[in-house]
Order: C-alpha cells, then structure tokens, then sequence
C-alpha cells in the first residue's frame, strides 16, 4: 500500500523513534507474516494512526535489503518496482560516458533510485512525479536533485539534456505485453520529448524490433531485471547489450560486483552440432536481447539447434552453470532413461516444445536418489530430453570485480 504525504512527513520527523521500535520489536522476535497482527498491535501502539505506515516501511526495507539503501524510505510498492541501485549505477555510468556534463530530467521518478545513481556519477538531477509522497520520498532519499510534480507527458522544463523514464509495466494488475500499452505509451514518451537523448525503461519481455537504438537488458544475480532503450546519442553503434550483474549474495549494494558485458559487435558466428561435455541454458539477459550466438562465439560454445537458446561446449564458462551431459532420449521415454539413472530429483529446464515442468515431474514418479537434470528442448524435427547430471557451477574469473 502507498504513503500519502503526511505518512511520509510522519516518517521523515519520526525516523529516529521508528528505529528504536524496531530494534525493540526485532529483539523479541523477527517480523514474520506469522507476526503480522501482533506487530501492527505494537507499531499502532507505538505510532497511533501512523502506525501502519511505521510498520509497513519497517517491512519494505527488510524486503529491499540488497537492492536499495537501508536508509531509504519506501513502501512496498515502490520498493518492489524500484530498479535496483546496481542496475540504475550502470545507466548512469552509460549517460555520463556520452553526455559528462548533462542535466538528466528523471520524468518519472518515484522514491529517487535514478537520481541516487546519476549524482553519484557527478551529473546534475531533475525528478518530477505526479505522486506527491513518492516525490516527498525521493527528496529525502537523494537530497542532492531538483524535485517538481510534473506529468510525464507535459514538460514542465525542456532544458534538460537526458531523460529518463520508467513507464508503468502493469495495468490493472496484468503484465503489459506491448510498448504502446506502457503507461504513458512509449511513442508518446518519444514524441513528447524529441530532441532529447532518452533512456526509457521497460519490461524486458517486450517486443523491441522497432526500436532504433539501443536495447540493453540488465540481470542481477541471474535475474532479469530490466530492458532500457537508448536513443542513438547514448548508444555509440550499438543496438543490442546484456549486463550481466554478479553481486554479493548479502549485499550487493556495499561490496564489489563483477559486470559481464555482451554486445551485438562482438563475433557471432557459430553453429549447431551435437552435444558437448555440458550443456548451458544462458543467462536470460543474453536470451532477452538476443545475443546468444555472440555469447556463444566468445565462450567457445555452439547450438544444439539453430532455433533455441540452449548452448553446449565442453566446459562451463567462468561464473556460470551448467550441466554434465549424459544422454538424450525421446521425450515419451525420458520416465524410462531417468529410472534407470536412479533419478530422485530433477531440475527441468523447457524451451522450443510445450512442457509443462510441474505436470511432467508427477508423470514422472520419481523415487530414486539421484539429483539430476533435464532439458526439454526441440534438436532439429525431434523433441527430445536431453539428460544431464545436476547443475554445477564454474568458478568465478580472478580480478574481474569492480566498485
């Protein structure tokens, strides 16, 4: 549930006593789901009517731990939408590469994660948002930036170089499925601010082929998180870009992480042929923004089919997974390849045919001890299962973190 404006007022003036109720609520027990009634028993009676809104901060920077500053203030919502640090860290780095001295207009900034980022990287901030609290939230977050309530769509100030949006993903509780249907729409966004270089973020599933410039896709820890399309001006030539963020598992907001890019200029030319050691499912930013031949071409890889994204080749780059190769089998006798492996468990990675993993696991009656994997994939005219030992994990490459 959001703040309103006096919730965050509430909580900018009373943050030094929501502290101390939470380290004398955590020091009896931790705040669970299980606990949520007797918690907000506590924090009313602890804040009165702004109890909810003590509590419900108390729990959105729990849940962010990681992603944004523990300091912040957030809601649940804002924080489950909020790009994480890293992510917005790596845009910015982008923008001031290009445009070192720029203004960059933040059109829909929410509780300040772009503009955390952008001063951070020496630029100056303007953020505007149609929600006051939100607005109220950014300006404690990242006091350094200029703050107005503005639409998106009706500029407030055109003397900003970049900008930067992230329309609205969902409507009405589905998933938008189309960068018209964004809210506001991305050709509005693109005709209300011509002239400017843009960085629009958006849901990585989206279809981006009539997009001109760039589209980079962002994961964090194996998790696609974002696609972000750049006008040409931030693009230097390219059209398609994966990050692949490795953080710390604790907290990736303090410790060094390693960045793994991958762009459509490297070499991509590489083919199909028959599995090798071990077989690779691709970090879905590679997948997302369609250089998983490239990716391929700089590990030493190759396909298993022209048409999926499964790579093979024998040995499992630095930092990544992969599985040990054993067999492949029909799909309508996998049940039969997999008890004769004494499979117990099984990881099921499908692409290319229509599986369903949950129903093929009960079809399959498991009842051995061994841990096992298996693709569910289409090679050539025949669906197959490709049956390979458990996931295991390469170790990462020396001296490639940074700060």
């Amino acid at each position: 549930m959001s703040f309103h404006p006096a919730e965050v007022r509430f909580l900018i003036t009373h943050e030094e006593k929501i502290a101390d109720a939470e380290r004398r609520l955590t020091a009896d027990h931790p705040m669970t789901k299980a606990s949520a009634i007797k918690d907000s028993a506590f924090f009313r009676s602890e804040f009165g009517d702004y109890g909810r809104a003590a509590m419900e901060l108390v729990s959105s920077r729990s849940a962010a731990q990681g992603k944004l500053p523990r300091q912040w203030l957030m809601c649940h919502e804002s924080a489950q939408q909020a790009t994480p640090l890293v992510v917005a860290q790596r845009r910015a780095e982008r923008i001031a590469a290009h445009c070192p001295q720029a203004l960059v207009h933040d059109v829909t900034c929410s509780i300040g994660t772009e503009g955390a980022a952008i001063t951070e990287a020496g630029m100056d901030y303007h953020g505007s948002d149609l929600d006051q609290a939100r607005l109220l939230m950014a300006q404690f977050n990242e006091p350094r930036g200029l703050y107005s309530r503005a639409d998106a769509l009706r500029p407030a100030s055109t003397s900003e170089s970049i900008i930067v949006a992230d329309p609205a993903r969902r409507a009405g509780g589905r998933r938008i499925t189309s960068p018209a249907q964004l809210i506001p729409p991305l050709p509005s966004l693109v005709e209300t601010w011509q002239g400017h270089e843009l960085a629009i973020k958006c849901a990585p599933g989206l279809d981006f082929s009539e997009w001109d410039g760039l589209v980079s896709v962002a994961s964090v820890n194996g998790g696609v998180k974002e696609a972000c399309l750049y006008t040409a001006g931030l693009s230097a030539g390219e059209t398609r870009e994966a990050l692949l963020i490795t953080t710390s598992k604790t907290e990736c907001l303090t410790d060094s992480h390693r960045i793994d890019i991958i762009t459509d200029r490297m070499p991509s030319d590489v083919g199909a042929d028959s599995p090798g050691k071990y077989l690779i499912d691709p970090d879905g930013a590679v997948v997302r923004s369609g250089l998983v031949r490239h990716y391929a071409r700089r590990e030493g890889l190759w396909m298993l089919d022209e048409r999926i994204a499964y790579l093979t080749g024998d040995a499992i780059p630095a930092g990544r997974s992969g599985f040990k190769f054993i067999e492949s089998v029909p799909l309508k006798k996998l049940k039969t390849a997999l008890k004769k492996h004494d499979c117990g468990s099984l990881e099921i990675l499908v692409r290319g045919v229509d599986v369903d993993p949950d129903v093929l696991r009960k079809k399959l009656g498991l009842k051995g001890k061994r841990p096992m994997a298996v693709f569910c994939t289409r090679v050539g005219s025949q669906c197959v299962g490709l049956v390979c030992e458990a996931r295991e994990y390469a170790d990462e490459p020396p001296h490639t973190f940074v700060h």
